[in-house]
């Protein structure tokens, strides 16, 4: 059917699928992670810097890159006994994609499920789940913390099932910006995913635990805080670092933000240099200052609409992607005035 002010919702939700906690850090050595861990935690550095930023003039120039930069910032670091970082969160993934939380159109909820129930019976979840797999496979949830490393590990455990787990290593080959393994490992853990999602299970619990050797004694990363506070007092932190009762820690928002780094459906996919961007509604990356869906087109909200009324899109792409963005969850109403 038609996109039309009688089958438009004004109230439209979905509540996510993918359901990360906080990641929380630890330091260890390579020989004993899975016997010896410590708690990581935050330190309070007194930096002296230089002046270093833009300056409007010559003359401004030559008085303030004169004076001291003062600072307080947060720093993480491994102690000088340990080489290894292990960042520990659990995923939860949820089923029921085809059911919106919240929708006060029938006629446009009728038809979203019955599309969504055939997306489901023809696609099983299986190029999704492959790839949510994938990156927990190859460790994108650790960020900066991944580069560089001497060795990579990634176990994998489904709770509630102690004969059902899962070890990722460099020896696996699972590349960040390639979808295409043929691992049975990635297939088991996908066929787990997708099971969950396409509603064969009500939820599937992981616990994923990583390990980074990164060297002895080197900074870590956890997740930074945003500095609200403007003032210019001069005993403020320029950087807050994330900690969850004295323990550092990441973001579960940013761990979630790495596991749906999926699309590679979008238009300039081959002018990026064939990166994965973030599931997101119009393909946002914001360090970047670039939205790579802004296009009418290939936004997810020109797709949705004729998704969601049993319209068919241009290829099965756009659909993975539009159910994507479900599974990432969202408010998607629009106004009928």
């Amino acid at each position: 059917m038609k996109k039309s002010k009688e089958n438009t919702p004004s109230v439209l939700a979905f509540e996510k699928k993918l359901v990360p906690s906080d990641g929380f850090m630890y330091g260890t050595t390579w020989e004993n992670r899975n016997e010896s861990v410590k708690s990581l935690k935050l330190i309070e550095k007194s930096v002296r810097g230089v002046i270093s930023n833009r300056l409007k003039t010559t003359q401004d120039a030559d008085e303030e890159t004169k004076k001291a930069n003062l600072q307080k910032v947060d720093n993480c670091a491994l102690e000088a006994d340990q080489d290894t970082l292990k960042l520990n969160f659990t995923l939860k993934v949820l089923s029921g994609v085809e059911y919106p939380s919240a929708c006060d159109n029938k006629l446009f909820n009728d038809s979203y499920i019955e599309v969504v129930k055939h997306y489901i019976q023809d696609e099983k979840f299986t190029e999704l789940a492959k790839r949510y797999a994938i990156n927990i496979a190859n460790a994108r949830f650790l960020w900066r913390n991944r580069v560089g490393v001497e060795k990579l590990e990634v176990q994998v455990k489904v709770m509630g099932d102690e004969n059902t787990s899962w070890t990722f290593d460099k020896n696996d080959k699972v590349e960040i910006n390639n979808f295409e393994s043929n691992s049975q490992k990635i297939n088991e853990l996908s066929e787990k995913i997708a099971h969950t999602l396409s509603g064969d299970s009500e939820y599937l619990l992981l616990d994923i635990t990583a390990f980074a050797k990164v060297g002895k004694a080197q900074d870590v990363y956890p997740s930074e805080e945003m500095v609200l506070d403007k003032s210019n007092i001069k005993e403020k932190k320029s950087k807050i670092l994330y900690q969850v009762n004295n323990q550092a820690a990441m973001h579960s928002q940013k761990i979630g933000n790495a596991l749906r780094t999926i699309d590679t459906w979008y238009p300039d996919y081959i002018e990026n240099n064939q990166r994965a961007i973030a599931i997101e509604t119009y393909g946002s990356v914001t360090n970047l200052g670039v939205a790579y869906r802004k296009d009418k087109k290939a936004n997810f909200y020109t797709l949705f609409d004729k998704f969601a009324r049993a319209e068919p899109l241009d290829n099965k792409e756009d659909e993975h992607f539009v159910m994507a963005v479900l599974v990432r969850g969202g408010v998607f109403g629009e106004s009928t005035k």
